[in-house]
């Protein structure tokens, strides 16, 4: 797994739960190093490894905090560029949800070697969408969920996410969006403006 996948893990967990708390799921998970580095590759053992550790430690299941995570991606301020990044997706909630098959493109195009879910859309509806995530981790799902959570709070549309089903076809999310306006959206400009 990319090292910035599992810095994104680490910071997530010292932010939501304290520096003891990655301590202990450094301990738990036999990590031989106390922080991961950004631009290395690690094994996949030990991602799954320090993840398992953490749900064992906050007493929480796997879903919940994935899509914790996933929330998390997208709205911790040091993370910015990132939601910065998702916003290139469309001008509106519904066209970043379509826009969302190119992410992988996009993720390569940005960090060549980073390893992305790919992400299929169907449009069932004028409001309605499916997404099916194939990632070789499992829980792609929930962590998507968060993260489109977010994402519709940052364009400011009222939408009802849920998690449909996972299984060897896919992690399946269903989508609906009921208002694409409903609240003022946080503030996103593609340049900014010269003097």
């Amino acid at each position: 797994m990319h090292g910035m996948i599992n810095r994104a893990l680490q910071g997530f967990i010292v932010e939501t739960y304290g520096k003891d708390v990655w301590a202990e799921v450094r301990s738990v998970a036999d990590l031989r190093f106390d922080e991961f580095e950004a631009m290395l590759h690690y094994d996949d053992v030990l991602t799954v490894s320090c993840f398992e550790a953490l749900t064992r430690i906050v007493h929480q299941p796997e879903l919940s905090v994935l899509e914790d995570l996933g929330t998390y991606l997208i709205t911790h301020p040091p993370l910015d560029p990132l939601r910065r990044l998702l916003r290139f997706g469309g001008a509106s909630f519904a066209e970043f949800v379509l826009s969302l098959e190119e992410l992988a493109d996009r993720g390569r195009m940005a960090i060549p070697d980073i390893e992305v879910p790919e992400i299929t859309v169907r449009q069932i509806d004028v409001a309605e969408y499916e997404l099916i995530a194939h990632w070789r981790l499992p829980g792609i799902g929930a962590l998507l969920l968060g993260s489109l959570r977010a994402m519709a709070d940052d364009y400011g549309a009222l939408a009802f996410l849920r998690f449909v089903s996972s299984d060897s076809g896919g992690d399946r999310l269903n989508i609906v969006i009921h208002d694409a306006h409903h609240a003022e959206g946080r503030n996103f400009v593609l340049a900014e403006a010269t003097l």
